[in-house]
């Protein structure tokens, strides 16, 4: 399980948005796990037990908050709080 301090990241390699996500998280800096929903058997029941939808990336924040699918502004602005 992971660190409930650490942001956790439900993605997929073939997804741009998730793609998206991640630049932004490491230009920021940010350390967050990361959870193929592809390479991991129940990654994307997890995601979808979160978020209540099938869409990714899914950002899960230590507040217990989550994002689906954030624009860049829209991530930006959660790390700033």
């Amino acid at each position: 399980m992971s660190d409930t301090k650490r942001i956790t990241m439900f993605g997929a390699d073939w997804c741009g948005d998730c793609r998206r996500a991640k630049a932004v998280l490491d230009r920021e800096q940010i350390d967050y796990d990361y959870i193929d929903t592809e390479a991991i058997v129940d990654a994307a029941d997890r995601a979808r037990a979160i978020s209540g939808r099938m869409n990714i990336p899914v950002i899960v924040f230590p507040d217990g908050s989550h994002l689906v699918e954030p624009s860049d502004s829209e991530l930006l602005a959660k790390l700033a709080a």
